[in-house]
């Protein structure tokens, strides 16, 4: 089975010294190099046969680690640059948006890539910028500071509700919902007589009575392709099976990756969805790749001290870490496919913390010596 394979970035500002600086977010030098070296990325993936390129949901970032401070805006960036490579939006942060705009965007996003858009969806585990922007009063961002907590089983529930919403919105013209948390439509009565509405549209009576709302345009594709965002937890995966959208699992933790297939394509038939092999759950991992293992392990001193800095404060242990020449990747990806079956495979990669040539030369690599084996 042939494997599409994604780059994802984590949009980060600059070097490991250029970091230690402090306040690196609000250098517009390096804001703008970032950018440039963003562009060059996403047009080399273009070419070089890349399935698609990807960015996370993330406010805030005056410390420069991850800037994807607009998904909608970085993501038409990266698609003015390409032509046929999907754009990952992985993904909108749901407990700090009001899911019927986060619909109209993402329906309006789909048709300006031509339809290359793939989405995920997250509960949001950054609680600086989350309470900063939360869609509603007391939601709170979620972790292991709160794990199995009424503010985590909050945050969950939010969370569907939106996902519940931002579906019925892509496939209803026109629709009313009465949530624990979202009501739509707002009112139910327009302040004046506005005769367009009930005589083009629907949704509105001729008294002004507002009874359903909808989101314009629909999305180009139907449906737009769904994932849960980079996931270490099985309920959160179970639950995506019951409601149709992918996981990504960047571990190589087998038992609970074959764990997590088996379980996935259990409760995604028991909810009446077909699964075909290969299709339960996408894998990845942190891609390094050099001419030489020796040099790969040089570069990614960098890249450890980037994750222990950043990602372990928030909870996050390492992903499958492919560190190495080609022989040594491949081998890493072959390891996984004895344990699980795959058709989608996404790789961070260096980029900010690395140089620009290591790397396209990581990108490089991987198209021209990887991907081959595995399509």
């Amino acid at each position: 089975m042939g494997v599409d394979f994604h780059a994802f970035m984590y949009v980060t500002i600059g070097r490991r010294h250029e970091l230690e600086q402090g306040m690196a977010g609000k250098n517009p030098k390096l804001y703008q190099r970032m950018l440039d070296e963003i562009g060059e990325y996403a047009r080399f993936c273009d070419d070089a046969g890349y399935a698609g390129i990807g960015i996370p949901e993330h406010h805030l970032q005056v410390e420069g680690f991850e800037l994807g401070q607009d998904p909608g805006l970085m993501a038409m960036y990266m698609g003015m640059q390409t032509k046929r490579l999907r754009i990952n939006q992985f993904g909108y942060v749901l407990p700090t948006h009001n899911p019927l705009r986060l619909a109209e965007h993402a329906a309006t996003l789909d048709h300006m890539l031509g339809g290359r858009l793939n989405i995920a969806f997250v509960r949001g585990y950054q609680a600086r910028w989350f309470q900063n922007y939360a869609a509603l009063p007391g939601v709170r961002a979620t972790g292991p500071w709160n794990r199995n907590t009424p503010e985590d089983e909050m945050n969950r529930e939010l969370f569907e509700e939106c996902v519940d919403i931002i579906k019925t919105a892509w496939e209803k013209d026109t629709f009313s919902y009465n949530g624990k948390y979202w009501t739509f439509p707002a009112d139910d009565k327009h302040p004046h007589d506005h005769p367009v509405y009930y005589k083009y549209g629907q949704g509105v009576d001729p008294d002004g009575t507002i009874r359903e709302v909808g989101i314009a345009p629909k999305p180009l594709q139907q449906p737009i392709p769904l994932y849960s965002g980079f996931t270490h937890s099985m309920r959160t995966s179970l639950y995506w099976a019951r409601v149709g959208g992918k996981p990504v699992v960047l571990s190589d933790n087998y038992d609970f990756c074959e764990a997590l297939w088996s379980r996935y394509r259990e409760e995604a038939e028991a909810h009446g969805h077909s699964v075909a092999p290969g299709e339960e759950a996408a894998w990845g991992g942190y891609l390094i790749l050099a001419d030489t293992k020796a040099q790969a392990e040089e570069w990614a001193n960098d890249i450890y001290w980037f994750w222990d800095s950043w990602s372990m404060p928030f909870g996050q242990g390492y992903p499958a870490m492919l560190i190495g020449d080609v022989d040594t990747v491949c081998r890493k990806i072959e390891e996984a496919t004895k344990h699980v079956s795959f058709n989608e495979a996404y790789f961070l990669f260096g980029q900010g913390v690395l140089e620009r040539d290591q790397c396209l030369r990581t990108l490089e690599l991987f198209a021209e010596k990887v991907m081959p084996r595995f399509q």
